[in-house]
């Protein structure tokens, strides 16, 4: 009784109406899988073993249960797996099973690109939705023109139906680079056909999907010979113009000699001869323009002037509308031209501070790096950039001595530059744009005349030819170029010491040109793109300082908008791109 009495007199007094959580170790259920992993190795309390060929893995039934619907079936259903010792398991590698039995005691994987279309498979098969959604993430942060079909062939097979989806997307989005790979070159024309006939495809001109179909084509043209009608059924002729109807697709031989195509030139020639209030009641699969949807953008704009030449990439993501960070350029570079092939952005030309330069540098979006290219033939700075088929067009600009009129284009699968034919007159500070499979050189600064220009020329890849076109309304040199719904704006520029904020126009169709709403700021030298509709101008200078601003153009309602964020460094003479948000 003395010992009971002494006890209960040692008990802590305790405070009554306040009622306590249960406690909870954070790391109890960490720790208890460490020790099961433990055991597993040394083939502690294991009640089964998996065995796929040579490779035996010892394990726990209940382990395996809770975290596999696949395990979990096999153990507490009726099948003779449920009381065997040893199963052996189908249609598995033993690198994955290891790796994926290592997943389930350890929550830990690292997937690979030499292990992802091993480990994606195996994690369907045994049921382990979170490794074949990591494995879906890692696939869809490798997409690139080069890959994207076979990953969205492998998404398609193994129902990873998010992946698939996006790969879908990608291969629309890019489907101007994706036609220059292998994987495109090898599908078979039934695919081809789904691919083509797709409304979301995103392609600059109507001509870029003739061109790659003949491209298809002429890779085994014994065998796909009698597929020609078959593609071009969903190649939209009505829409291209009829300058390329008549010199490419109605000399193309294997149009030719095939009576239905002929049908499909005669509908698309008809087509350009109805009036336009007939054209909108005149309905065909190839007169309904294509409406693609767009993967998350951001804006580059590299290196430029602020005042002197710099190596700073800034990018601006329309969706957060925020500036941030890349990695640098190589070395100083301003009044260079930019373009976008492939998913690379490429820095053609430019002044480093002391030269001009007709060196080339790539970034890769998704290394957030950059290497060097072969260089131009010509030292070009405040040189016209543009692509057209696939190629990068370099266009004017001035050598340090004198301003040029040559060109040039780089072709990125021989890794080649060679010279076109020269245009009219030499022009430096030209904006470049493509429009119906010709590329314009708008204005600029004719050098040998010391005069700012209005005059504007195109030029035709299948003639290697440059023609004049109709005189902008005012000279301007350094004014930026942009394209919307076929229509080429020349934005800005100046005339001498006349900085203007005037923006026009020009119609090939009508081969006019005719003024719309100007800016909000005179701007030359400014960078100028298109995306989602919308014409945007970013930086430049106004005559005295450079510009961080930039603003936005809506053609449907014919207003210019300031944007409230700023560039972080104002600069003029920079390059500017438009690519796909990286999934990084």
């Amino acid at each position: 009784m003395v010992l009971q009495s002494i006890a209960m007199e040692a008990r802590p007094k305790m405070l009554g109406g306040r009622e306590r959580p249960a406690y909870k170790h954070p790391q109890h259920s960490c720790k208890a899988f460490e020790t099961l992993n433990m055991m597993r190795k040394h083939n502690l309390l294991c009640d089964v073993t998996l065995v796929v060929d040579d490779t035996e893995i010892p394990a726990h039934r209940a382990v395996l249960s809770a975290c596999s619907q696949y395990f979990y079936a096999m153990f507490t259903g009726e099948m003779t797996e449920a009381k065997a010792d040893r199963i052996t398991l189908q249609e598995i590698e033993s690198n994955a099973l290891v790796q994926l039995i290592d997943f389930v005691y350890t929550s830990e994987i690292r997937v690979t690109e030499d292990n992802v279309q091993m480990l994606l498979p195996a994690a369907n098969l045994l049921q382990l939705t979170e490794v074949r959604d990591a494995c879906c993430d890692f696939l869809q942060s490798q997409l690139h023109p080069s890959n994207c079909l076979g990953i969205r062939a492998f998404a398609d097979l193994h129902a990873c139906t998010e992946l698939l989806s996006y790969s879908q997307t990608y291969t629309e989005q890019h489907f101007s680079e994706v036609v220059h790979y292998d994987e495109f070159l090898s599908l078979p024309a039934l695919h081809v056909c789904k691919l083509i006939s797709s409304d979301r495809l995103t392609v600059t001109s109507e001509e870029q999907v003739f061109e790659a179909v003949i491209t298809w084509l002429q890779h085994d043209l014994p065998n796909r010979g009698e597929n020609v009608a078959q593609l071009v059924e969903h190649v939209r002729l009505p829409l291209m113009p009829q300058e390329y109807l008549v010199q490419r697709v109605e000399a193309e031989p294997l149009i030719k000699e095939n009576s239905n195509c002929k049908d499909y030139l005669i509908e698309a020639m008809k087509y350009h001869l109805l009036k336009p209030e007939q054209k909108m009641v005149y309905k065909t699969p190839r007169t309904n323009p294509r409406t693609p949807i767009g993967l998350p953008k951001v804006m580059l704009v590299i290196g430029g002037q602020a005042p002197k030449a710099i190596r700073s990439v800034e990018c601006y993501d329309f969706k957060e509308e925020k500036w941030y960070q890349l990695a640098e350029m190589p070395s100083r570079r301003c009044r260079c031209g930019v373009a976008m092939v492939n998913s690379m952005v490429y820095a053609v030309g430019g002044f480093n501070g002391s030269l001009r330069v007709r060196t080339v540098d790539m970034y890769d979006p998704l290394k957030d790096s950059w290497t060097n290219c072969p260089s131009m033939e010509a030292r070009r700075s405040t040189l016209g950039v543009a692509v057209l088929n696939g190629l990068i067009y370099a266009v004017g600009g001035f050598d340090g001595s004198s301003g040029l009129d040559s060109a040039e284009y780089f072709d990125i699968k021989n890794g080649e530059w060679r010279m076109i034919a020269s245009m009219s007159t030499r022009r430096s500070s030209v904006g470049v744009g493509v429009v119906g499979g010709l590329l314009y050189a708008v204005g600029g600064y004719d050098g040998a005349s010391r005069q700012c220009l209005s005059s504007v020329e195109c030029y035709n890849p299948v003639t290697d030819m440059w023609t004049p076109v109709a005189e902008m309304t005012c000279r301007r040199s350094g004014a930026g170029v942009g394209v919307i719904d076929g229509l080429l704006y020349a934005v800005g520029g100046h005339d001498g010491p006349l900085v203007r904020k005037s923006v026009e126009l020009y119609n090939p169709e009508t081969n006019c040109w005719s003024q719309v709403a100007e800016m909000h700021l005179c701007r030359r030298n400014a960078g100028v793109l298109s995306n989602g509709g919308l014409l945007y101008v970013v930086g430049g200078d106004d005559g005295s300082s450079n510009l961080g601003s930039f603003e936005c153009y809506d053609p449907k309602s014919n207003v210019w908008n300031m944007l409230p964020s700023s560039m972080m460094t104002g600069r003029s003479y920079a390059g500017v791109a438009v690519i796909d948000k990286p999934m990084l």
